[in-house]
């Protein structure tokens, strides 16, 4: 059973991907922004989140939430034959309850289940065309 600290730490970090992946109204004031400073339109602040800063921050939360989001990384990568961006991984994290294979590899991390992760990298799904 995950301990109360984990679950605590993940539920943090989906409630905060959940509202960095929302795109802001377009020529909203957001909190901390000045108001003299133009607002860009179309484009979401989380596009400029290096991979490395989301990563880091994982690891600061949980540090099985980083290790299964690499795994989940590496699985995508070798089964949809290109990289996830880190948009798409904020989103495989944050969108409703998060991917399950992305949710089950952190949980396999955190019980130190390498048959299981083995398995669930299997289980990557690949948007728009069949799994290699």
């Amino acid at each position: 059973m995950a301990s109360p600290l984990f679950t605590l730490g993940l539920f943090g970090l989906l409630a905060f991907s959940t509202a960095w992946a929302q795109k802001p109204l377009a020529g909203a004031i957001l909190p901390g922004q000045q108001t003299s400073t133009p607002v860009t339109q179309g484009v979401e602040p989380s596009d400029n989140v290096p991979l490395a800063d989301y990563l880091a921050l994982l690891r600061q939360i949980a540090p099985a939430a980083e290790a299964g989001a690499r795994d989940y990384l590496a699985a995508f990568a070798r089964r949809c034959g290109r990289p996830l961006t880190p948009t798409e991984l904020r989103r495989a994290m944050a969108d409703g309850d998060g991917d399950p294979a992305l949710m089950a590899l952190i949980r396999a991390n955190h019980l130190g289940d390498r048959a299981g992760r083995e398995q669930l990298a299997g289980q990557i799904r690949c948007p728009g065309k069949v799994a290699r």
